[in-house]
């Protein structure tokens, strides 16, 4: 497996691919890769020639400094867990700091049509434009025509289709159904730094979820939110942070149901100090 530390030599080799009409898939990824992550390399797999799988803890996308700090960080776990897919056929890119930043570790600003100001952008100042910083500039660096990003971050990914529409970058986006272990919690690098506590009681998350979206098709979003607090405050190892009905296309929160619109339940939740986050399609 080739694995490439810095953006002038993935570019050439890139340039040398495209050059013999191969396609690329990219998968952005932090690290400390899980099954969830894996199923969004096969799905680049299923497409493309090859995948470029870039390995970078992004510090600008982070609120919390002691958060950045304690991010797992695997570079060779990484590699070997790639490498039970394909030998060939995947790109590692584990640059460091400086190779994307140049010395410049800065968020630009962006705006995404106000998707960026609810839900995490509502708890989390300044996420977006970190998040944006790292995605635009990670895809002007490996210029795939493919990148995949999963729905368990569906905030997230709505905002990166639009950070392509808006700055015009020639790649298409693909969402990818949330990978979940077997109990239903959805697969996270966070979640290995669950207590074994916490980790028993975290399927109580989707769990809720799932009674939500059958409650949403004959109450309304209020009565389905009041329920959803009431059942996190008989969990006193979970807290909720929030639990919002969203319009799939503007995330602004449902007032009045329509039959027209698609919506989604979205949530955040602490385990201790680990912050989790899932949703799920309502209609």
């Amino acid at each position: 497996m080739k694995k490439i530390l810095n953006k002038t030599e993935l570019s050439h080799h890139i340039d040398a691919l495209k050059a013999q009409g191969k396609s690329v898939g990219f998968v952005p990824t932090m690290g400390a890769l899980h099954n969830g992550h894996l199923s969004l390399v096969n799905k680049g797999l299923e497409k493309n020639d090859l995948v470029v799988v870039s390995i970078f803890v992004n510090p600008t996308q982070f609120d919390n400094q002691e958060d950045l700090v304690k991010y797992p960080r695997t570079l060779d776990a990484d590699v070997a867990l790639l490498l039970t897919l394909s030998d060939t056929t995947i790109i590692v890119y584990a640059p460091s700091v400086e190779d994307i930043y140049e010395g410049n570790v800065k968020s630009q600003s962006f705006t995404f049509d106000g998707l960026e100001h609810e839900m995490e952008g509502a708890f989390r100042d300044g996420h977006f434009d970190g998040v944006g910083t790292i995605v635009k500039r990670l895809l002007e660096i490996v210029k795939p025509d493919f990148a995949y990003f999963g729905e368990k971050d569906f905030q997230q990914l709505q905002i990166i289709k639009k950070l392509v529409e808006l700055h015009h970058i020639p790649v298409k986006i693909v969402g990818c159904t949330i990978h979940r272990a077997e109990d239903g919690l959805a697969m996270s690098s966070r979640n290995t730094r669950l207590t074994k506590e916490h980790r028993v009681i975290a399927p109580f998350i989707y769990k809720t979820l799932k009674t939500a979206k059958v409650k949403f098709g004959t109450k309304s979003a209020k009565d389905v939110t009041e329920w959803v607090e009431k059942q996190f405050k008989k969990q006193p190892l979970l807290e909720l942070e929030y639990f919002i009905i969203a319009d799939t296309k503007t995330l602004k929160p449902v007032k009045r149901k329509s039959t027209k619109k698609t919506y989604r339940a979205f949530i955040a939740v602490y385990a201790g100090d680990i912050r989790l986050i899932d949703n799920i399609a309502l209609n």
